[in-house]
């Protein structure tokens, strides 16, 4: 049986499927999107509270050199075999090589429900891996395009609403630790499952609608790539994980994030550093393919190619 948080995204799917008047005011989803954000900065932050040191440098770093190789791996294939233009080709790689903080959620609360063990700094890897790829695509378009203002560029996504939410958290959540932070637990870290189950609701209604926008036919290559390339970029998480020795539940959560693509920070970041991109074929691709491909059908796929190697 599902996950009942990812009942919740069927339930959103169905719904904007068959055209109902159901949907979530804009308000409570963007306080949902925040709080989310917030909440898994606060867990990994007490996670690490007492148990943060300098040997943690090179795992971080060897996650954020997988943000790196991950929109490597993409543009080439986007631009010969799915036949973007660069513009967009840039701006698609820099979502599939960011990360989905909805599937992060998903995927920790699955590692959890299973019982797998997960290391106290893996909610540093939704923020190791956020930017590089961001950054990293936005100065390669401008290379092209023989623009500047790579330094503007680094600013505006180390600023983003999701880096600082996330980051915000981890570090509050490490400074004050499970006794400083007991009066909020309650409210926010005691509900983050049903915080959940009514973000992937509008997720459900969202990826409804991008499905009903597109237009199947003409964008073919595209549908393909975003429903096949989670299963490949996966096999790059696991690598990872293996090479660092993490233990499963945390190989498990870097694996189904190297498969994820960005639909929150990315977009964010594109819409003004390449204005030609067209963004309507990223979100097709991430919300509409990629994210119910992952949290359906490609989680538990994920979880038993991780377990071959424990």
């Amino acid at each position: 049986m599902l996950d009942i948080v990812i009942a919740f995204f069927a339930l959103g799917l169905a719904a904007g499927l068959v055209k109902s008047d159901l949907k979530v005011p804009v308000a409570i989803y963007d306080t949902l999107a925040i709080l989310l954000m917030l909440v898994l900065g606060l867990k990994g932050g007490m996670a690490l509270h007492g148990a943060m040191s300098a040997a943690l440098l090179p795992e971080l770093l060897a996650v954020a050199g997988l943000g790196l190789l991950l929109p490597l791996l993409c543009y080439p294939v986007l631009r010969r075999l799915v036949r973007l233009s660069a513009d967009d080709a840039s701006s698609v790689a820099a979502h599939y090589g960011s990360v989905s903080a909805g599937t992060f959620a998903v995927v920790v609360a699955l590692a959890e429900r299973s019982g797998l063990a997960l290391a106290p700094q893996t909610t540093l890897y939704l923020v190791m891996l956020e930017l590089p790829a961001i950054v990293l695509m936005l100065l390669w378009q401008r290379h092209l395009s023989g623009r500047d203002g790579g330094t503007r560029v680094l600013w505006e996504a180390l600023t983003s609403r999701g880096v600082l939410l996330l980051g915000g958290g981890v570090l509050i959540g490490y400074l004050y630790g499970p006794v400083g932070l007991a009066p909020l637990k309650p409210v926010l870290i005691d509900g983050f499952k049903t915080m959940l189950s009514l973000y992937l609701l509008e997720m459900g209604l969202c990826t409804a609608r991008s499905i009903a926008a597109s237009s199947p036919l003409r964008h073919w290559r595209l549908m393909a790539f975003a429903a096949l390339a989670p299963f490949a970029l996966a096999w790059a998480g696991i690598a990872v994980a293996l090479l660092l020795r993490l233990p499963e539940g945390s190989a498990l959560v870097l694996a189904a994030l190297a498969a994820s693509a960005s639909y929150i920070a990315a977009p964010a970041a594109i819409r003004s550093a390449i204005p030609n991109a067209d963004l309507g074929l990223a979100t097709l691709a991430t919300l509409g393919i990629t994210f119910p491909v992952n949290v359906l059908a490609g989680l538990p796929v994920y979880q038993r190619w991780v377990h071959y190697f424990y």
